[in-house]
């Protein structure tokens, strides 16, 4: 009832899942992702005890396909179980039980790249759904950010066929050591669409959205906040009724208020933020 993908990008700083699923907020149950761990999907008749129960033999040091075998072979529901994981180091390693609703299949492997995958899903319109998912994470740039490269191979496999039954929900899990709100986590991306008719591009707005209020702030493309730069922040905040003598003072304020506080530069703006500012206040100059 499920389609997933686990994997760690080229260089080991990423580990991510991202899913979708004829079922209610899929994202609440396949996913779990662990830094100098690794990464998990559990799906099928989904045991979520795999995925406290998988991160700790993966912090013990097990490999992927090692984790997989002792889950599995501990279980005796396996047969109706579905498994992915990828380790810290780069492996992968995928479980099918035999019971699981055909079309049920899956691939793990590794890039040309470097890059460790596993691919797996049950219920699907048939295998090409899993070989479209494969095929978009081996073709991805990995210069692109790892959610994007994750949810655009999952929606390869939904053009593909996707979930027999339809479509519902979507989400996508990403770590990386301290990438989470203001380094205070390692929790980059944690986004899910419970219930939608067309959860994959809707998953891909927030996306969007988190990408604005989130995402890296590119330090050379920054402004610097003085001359014209500040007289037009200083108007267009005046507009919105935040003055004072201080602009940046007012500009923190009102990023704040925006969820943008992850993009403040200290005497500097973000052409990003500068945007959003315009976009409220009446356009560009």
């Amino acid at each position: 009832m499920t389609f997933s993908i686990v994997a760690r990008s080229e260089d080991g700083s990423h580990l991510g899942i991202a899913v979708a699923s004829k079922f209610l907020a899929v994202g609440a149950a396949v996913p779990a992702a662990e830094v100098a761990a690794g990464a998990i999907a559990t799906q099928a008749l989904a045991n979520l005890a795999y995925r406290p129960n998988g991160l700790a033999l993966l912090r013990e040091g097990l490999d992927a396909a090692s984790t997989v075998a002792k889950l599995t072979g501990d279980d005796p529901g396996r047969d109706d179980r579905q498994l992915g994981i990828v380790d810290a180091h780069g492996g992968a390693s995928t479980f099918t039980g035999s019971d699981c609703v055909p079309w049920a299949g899956g691939t793990a492997g590794t890039t040309s790249g470097g890059s460790a995958f596993a691919v797996q899903g049950n219920i699907l319109a048939g295998p090409e759904v899993v070989d479209a998912v494969v095929a978009a994470w081996e073709a991805s740039d990995p210069r692109r950010e790892m959610h994007h490269r994750l949810v655009d191979a999952l929606r390869a496999g939904d053009l593909a066929g996707g979930d027999a039954r339809g479509r519902q929900s979507a989400a996508v899990y990403v770590v990386t050591p301290n990438g989470g709100y203001g380094g205070t986590s390692d929790v980059v991306v944690d986004l899910r669409v419970d219930d939608h008719p067309d959860p994959i591009p809707e998953l891909q707005r927030l996306m969007a959205i988190r990408d604005m209020l989130f995402g890296a702030v590119d330090l050379d493309a920054c402004l610097p906040l003085t001359g014209a730069t500040e007289q037009e922040v200083r108007d267009r905040l005046s507009i919105l009724g935040r003055t004072g003598d201080d602009v940046e003072k007012a500009l923190i304020i009102w990023a704040d208020i925006e969820n943008l506080e992850e993009r403040m530069v200290p005497g500097q703006i973000d052409p990003i933020v500068l945007d959003h500012l315009r976009n409220l206040t009446g356009g560009a100059p």
